[in-house]
């Protein structure tokens, strides 16, 4: 959520920010509804110190025998008044707040201008588009031949977007949630959490996912919602916290399922793994000083890009347009793994510094050691990676034109040495 306090101060940079994002200029109507919010707050304090100073003047006519009836109607009426003031503040207030709810995170200087995917700016790429030799096949294709890839026994159990992976194609996706989550820990400086998968709405709001975007979510009968990732809950592990400045960074990372309706996918990737309603994923999340975030953005992106590296998968880094970027994210780099099936470039994760917007929803905030008040912590968060892609790139570039596919060294000790996957 942005500051409205921001708003005030510099309303032109407001609508600026959010021109970028094609939204049109509201900087006048939100200070107006907070104007009012605090002319209502002011008149509530200013009858309350009244009354206050009645309540010693009754109580000095009272020891002496006076009357005090003007007094005590004065009381009443004050009563009334303020009331009546703190209902106003309430009704601004709740109007700002769901206003302000909606309204994305304004984009970062150096966030390229855009309308789409297709005005993403690449940054750089790493490793080399090898020549297979035979027409490579999509991942589908290939475990499906494996006998380990079944779309037609989960559609039998759960409907279209779903998946049963057996033999060693399971086996290859959970030593890739092995091998990540050990690289995160070991070398990049994350605690391991194990998350709840269900959440109740709040925590969905503090990251920014409602009220905006429900219909994109799982919700259960109970009130709770399905993690769409895993950033939900790591993120608001520090919701409502106030922190110490020493106890940051705090960066954590999880190997969760995630779920999404994929609302509005409809013809998009229907056939394969690339789109699930349900999917694995291990998450990065990290919690900053705002002086730190910038550097922290890059350290994750590094860290999600060293995946690859030891996988041995060729990638590219874009920045994403003004258009492309995501409701909570104030920058954000993508990056595309090589699948050599589809021959082309595919989303593998997601970096995005979102800066104090999800903080302030949360309400997330940390002590400096030097000087008074509390300060909005930066929040981060990206794939590192998703797994199920992971594995889909694995297939299709390491595929051999047997339909055999190739273990990256990497992971071989997280399956008991076991080289080329064959059919079952």
């Amino acid at each position: 959520m942005l500051d409205i306090k921001a708003i005030r101060e510099d309303a032109h940079a407001f609508d600026a920010g959010i021109a970028r994002r094609g939204l049109e200029p509201m900087a006048a109507d939100l200070i107006e509804i907070d104007k009012r919010r605090r002319e209502a707050q002011t008149t509530a304090q200013e009858l309350q110190t009244r009354r206050n100073e009645l309540s010693k003047i009754i109580g000095q006519k009272k020891s002496q025998g006076e009357d005090t009836d003007a007094e005590m109607k004065e009381v009443a009426e004050s009563k009334d008044a303020q009331a009546e003031a703190e209902a106003a503040v309430k009704k601004a207030g709740d109007k700002l707040d769901e206003i302000l709810s909606e309204i994305p995170n304004i984009p970062a200087d150096d966030v390229p201008e855009g309308a789409d995917e297709d005005d993403n700016l690449e940054l750089r790429k790493w490793g080399e588009l090898k020549d297979l030799g035979f027409d490579a096949k999509e991942h589908f294709d290939l475990g499906e031949a494996l006998g380990q890839m079944d779309f037609k026994t989960a559609a039998k159990m759960s409907g279209a977007r779903f998946v049963v992976l057996s033999g060693a194609l399971a086996r290859m996706e959970r030593a890739l949630s092995a091998f990540m989550l050990d690289l995160h820990t070991n070398e990049n400086g994350y605690t391991e959490v194990n998350p709840p998968a269900l959440v109740r709405d709040n925590a969905l709001y503090g990251t920014g996912q409602l009220p905006k975007f429900e219909e994109d979510l799982f919700k259960m009968e109970e009130g709770f919602y399905l993690i769409p990732t895993a950033e939900v809950p790591l993120t608001n592990i520090v919701a409502n916290e106030v922190m110490d400045e020493d106890y940051l960074p705090r960066r954590y990372t999880a190997m969760t399922w995630c779920f999404r309706s994929e609302a509005g996918s409809a013809g998009k990737d229907t056939r394969g793994m690339i789109r699930q309603h349900q999917f694995t994923k291990v998450e990065m999340v990290a919690v900053t000083k705002p002086e730190d975030s910038e550097e922290e953005h890059e350290h994750m992106t590094a860290c999600a890009e060293e995946v690859l590296k030891r996988l041995e998968l060729p990638y590219r880094v874009v920045s994403l347009c003004t258009g492309d970027l995501g409701f909570s994210a104030h920058k954000t780099y993508d990056i595309e793994v090589w699948l050599a099936g589809q021959r082309r470039y595919r989303e593998i994760s997601s970096v995005s510094n979102c800066g104090d917007f999800q903080a302030r929803r949360m309400k997330a905030r940390y002590r400096p050691n030097e000087g008074k008040g509390t300060i909005h912590v930066h929040t981060l968060n990206g794939s590192g990676l998703a797994v199920g892609r992971t594995l889909i790139a694995i297939m299709e570039d390491y595929q051999q034109e047997d339909g055999s596919i190739i273990v990256p060294e990497a992971l071989r000790p997280y399956m008991s040495g076991l080289e080329v996957i064959t059919a079952s």
